[in-house]
């Protein structure tokens, strides 16, 4: 959103005097740029509008079914992300704004008392569907700050060379603690470093731009893209298969070494840490601790002593596993289990699990367990059942070929919820 980071400036410039200057500015560029994207959009096939995510009585379905919003699950470092696709935003007249202020507002109360991040797809952008600079003042004046302080990177896909050059014009007016957030991401594939692409929705639309781009790409270039991923490492423990892991350093239990390590340090260190697994860590930190367990070498999280930084390490390895530890398998069972009576919950998750393979039930229960810990301690830690199910549901369970939308957010974390609740029924004392 190259228009909703102007706003940033607007409270400065209006002392400096020269905000109608830059408003003038603004519009024309945007406005320029907008008529270029329209034309190049007749090259590109457009996608279909996005199913309702919601009930049809629900007060934000009108604009959740443009799917304009999404909460596509975790980044590779424990940060909840948040969706913006330009190009699912119907032309003005067929879209209450103030509504889209409110609908966004609505999906970051569930998300900001924790680091998240904020992806924004640019293309798409057109003269037909861009809100006015006044729409993103207001953006601006209604974000409160709870919103603006856990968010800990915006990535701008495909961005134009206009909104670069608009960036550095204002750069002296924007902070530098914001201006550090702020990340151009020219190629999908870029974001494979933030995030695993599949669990994204992205538009079709956006995909099919990305490859015309690419394909304009010279072959060296093109071929730099597409590195050979390097093997497995002997000892690697991350993106590796439960299967597997339950032979490879795993205790008699077959819990793999990573959550028993993690899970201990927790126990001891962490249970009164307040906020705990709704803080990132230092990426370069996590990356390194990562590094060292897929190479064999010894990690020890005492020494290190750092809560948030085990937690991620957590998250980090379930999310990163080839296949959910609740299995493909069991998805449309998660998703539609608000349709089961609550009398019979606990049987029906008994009878599920039945089904997973044994190394993930022992898993499972390992966690599970040890969350129903944390929550003991909520009172001090601020993490109860609902709040660790928002964290990790979308760690237990995401979709195939989908990314997990907001629709299907709310049932995987009332599914992990329901874990935890009736945990004493499920899994026993």
């Amino acid at each position: 959103m190259a228009s909703d980071l102007l706003v940033d400036l607007t409270d400065d410039l209006k002392e400096e005097g020269n905000l109608d200057q830059l408003k003038l500015s603004a519009e024309e560029w945007l406005q320029e740029e907008s008529e270029d994207r329209s034309r190049s959009e007749n090259n590109i096939s457009s996608e279909q509008g996005g199913s309702a995510l919601l009930q049809w009585d629900d007060p934000y379905y009108d604009i959740a079914r443009h799917q304009i919003v999404e909460v596509a699950g975790d980044d590779n470092y424990g940060r909840k992300i948040i969706l913006f696709s330009a190009c699912r935003m119907p032309p003005c007249h067929e879209l209450n704004h103030h509504s889209l202020l409110n609908y966004m507002k609505h999906t970051l109360d569930q998300y900001v008392e924790s680091d998240y991040t904020l992806i924004y797809f640019h293309y798409g952008l057109t003269k037909e569907n861009k809100p006015s600079l006044g729409w993103f003042t207001d953006v601006y004046r209604e974000i409160e700050r709870k919103y603006k302080k856990n968010i800990k990177a915006l990535y701008i896909v495909h961005p134009t060379m206009l909104i670069r050059t608009l960036f550095f014009l204002l750069k002296p007016f924007i902070s530098l603690k914001f201006g550090r957030k702020i990340n151009y991401v020219n190629y999908l594939s870029e974001l494979e470093d933030i995030v695993k692409c599949e669990q994204l929705v992205i538009p079709d639309i956006v995909r099919q731009y990305d490859e015309k781009i690419r394909a304009s790409l010279k072959p060296a270039s093109q071929g730099s893209q597409l590195a050979t991923p390097p093997a497995p490492l002997p000892h690697q423990q991350f993106r590796v298969p439960l299967s597997l892991l339950s032979e490879r350093n795993a205790d008699k239990e077959g819990i793999p070494l990573v959550m028993r390590e993690t899970v201990a340090f927790l126990k001891e260190c962490g249970l009164q840490t307040e906020g705990i697994f709704r803080r990132a860590a230092n990426v370069t930190l996590v990356k390194s601790i990562q590094n060292r367990y897929n190479s064999g070498e010894v990690v020890d999280l005492y020494e290190l002593g750092d809560v948030h930084l085990a937690a991620v390490i957590l998250k980090t390895f379930l999310r990163e596993l080839p296949e959910p530890i609740l299995t493909y398998q069991l998805y449309n069972d998660v998703v539609n289990f608000s349709n089961v009576e609550n009398s019979s919950q606990a049987g029906v998750i008994c009878d599920l699990l039945k089904t997973l393979p044994k190394e993930n039930c022992t898993a499972l229960k390992f966690l599970i367990q040890f969350l129903v810990q944390v929550s003991a301690q909520s009172e001090v830690n601020k993490m109860n059942n609902m709040n660790l199910a928002v964290v990790f549901g979308p760690n237990l369970m995401w979709a195939r070929d989908a990314a997990m939308t907001l629709s299907a957010i709310g049932p995987i974390n009332n599914f992990t919820r329901i874990l935890l609740d009736r945990h004493s029924q499920i899994f026993g004392p």
